[in-house]
């Protein structure tokens, strides 16, 4: 019975037909509109020449040396430490932690996690624990998610000091921008306090969707900023429209999306599969998943995943542990459930967006996701400034903890990859 009814959820061709017919009427005009935003900035080759110069690493360091030249000298030190192999590599790692058996072992590298940290707000921070984890011989994560404002890090020079220090480092990360409806358009949101407002995609009201678009291909023209947080059904298509212009966007899906069961991952790897490029590629690299979910929709939902030929393209990003206040019930740490999870599932980062539970309890100013949505001025002027700080030490011990049980179980780990590497 149940094989006879599935035949009926095939999709009708004439449907697909339909579909495209509508994208190529010039007539439709929310798709004109987003059209006359992508041409403001040229061709899509024309984008993407102007994304790869403005990307590259001397154009960079250039932009540094003009805008805060106090940071020229943690990037030469950041250089040189990576050239002088001062970071502990993946073999010495192992036998720190496990000794002779280090050698004896096989990792599971086809699995490998990535060490995924959030949020990393200031570029002084990477250099902070930089020297940590050259002193402790620990792991820069591979992975690094901002959540500062765009325009105030592209004035003070943050945006593009940071920029720098992944191409250096070799480390993935992704900014966020500032088009979220955090500004007085989103009526749902009196202030970050009323983020609650986020759920049910109303991030982007109106006109915003477009004016994401329009942001998004400022910085990546300007700057190279190629991968940024989405959080917006709308947003999420036009990420999609873009890419499949030819445009080299990349983007993450925000826990604030809210897909916390598999029909939901369904829907969005449909949308990704449906939009992909020929050689299968889509801008969908990263997905965030809602807190809540269990192992077995992130299993079931790998499944559709590889069936989609996906697997190689769209990361899980799962969180680990969370900020204390603010956005979950504590205490929350999955550092067990990823152990069992990164035996079966392929291409996940383990995210830390907190310290671990025991550590943040005790802290005079534990982590809150509400210090993501401050002025980096008025954090300064509260005396704050310090306490955030040990925050992010915090999660980048949680971020080594979970290193460690990855590696006390035989799974292996991606870390910045210019940093620590095999013998």
């Amino acid at each position: 019975m149940t094989e006879d009814i599935r035949k009926l959820l095939e999709i009708d061709r004439q449907k697909l037909e339909e579909i495209n017919a509508l994208l190529l009427d010039p007539g439709t005009e929310i798709i004109q509109q987003f059209l006359e935003v992508v041409n403001k900035y040229g061709t899509p080759s024309e984008i993407n020449r102007k994304a790869k110069e403005a990307a590259s690493l001397p154009h960079l360091i250039d932009l540094v040396r003009q805008r805060c030249p106090q940071y020229l000298d943690d990037l030469k030190w950041l250089e040189d430490q990576r050239d002088r192999k001062a970071f502990v590599n993946i073999q010495e790692y192992r036998r720190k932690i496990l000794g002779d058996r280090a050698d004896q072992m096989s990792f599971a590298d086809d699995f490998a996690v990535t060490l995924e940290i959030s949020a990393t707000q200031y570029f002084p921070w990477v250099i902070t624990i930089a020297k940590k984890a050259i002193e402790e011989k620990s792991l820069m994560p591979g992975r690094y998610i901002r959540v500062r404002k765009m325009k105030e890090q592209e004035e003070d020079g943050d945006l593009v000091a940071m920029a720098a220090a992944m191409q250096i480092i070799g480390a993935s990360y992704v900014e966020s921008l500032d088009t979220k409806g955090t500004d007085g358009s989103n009526i749902h949101l009196g202030g970050p306090e009323t983020i609650t407002g986020y759920f049910g995609g109303v991030g982007q009201p109106n006109d915003y969707a477009l004016k994401w678009v329009d942001e998004y291909l400022y910085y990546y023209t300007n700057y190279g900023i190629r991968q940024v947080l989405n959080l917006n059904s709308g947003t999420i298509l036009l990420g999609y429209l873009l890419h499949r212009l030819g445009v080299d966007i990349e983007f993450k899906i925000s826990v604030f999306v809210g897909n916390d069961n598999p029909y939901a991952a369904l829907w969005t790897l449909i949308g990704a599969k449906l939009f992909s490029r020929a050689d299968g590629s889509t801008p969908l690299v990263g997905f965030n998943w809602s807190n809540s979910v269990n192992n077995q929709t992130i299993e079931l939902t790998a499944q559709v995943r590889k069936k989609l030929n996906l697997e190689d393209f769209v990361r899980f990003e799962h969180h680990i542990t969370e900020t204390w206040k603010s956005i979950v019930r504590q205490p929350y740490n999955r550092r067990a459930e990823l152990i069992e999870l990164a035996r079966k599932v392929k291409n996940i980062s383990a995210k830390h967006e907190g310290g671990d539970p025991e550590i943040e309890q005790t802290r005079h100013h534990p982590s809150d996701i509400l210090d993501y949505f401050r002025d980096k001025s008025e954090i300064i002027s509260s005396g704050d400034w310090d306490h955030l700080l040990l925050n992010f030490l915090d999660k980048f011990d949680a971020t080594n903890r979970t290193a460690q049980a990855l590696t006390e179980n035989g799974l292996s780990f991606v870390a910045a990859q210019n940093l620590h590497y095999y013998e």
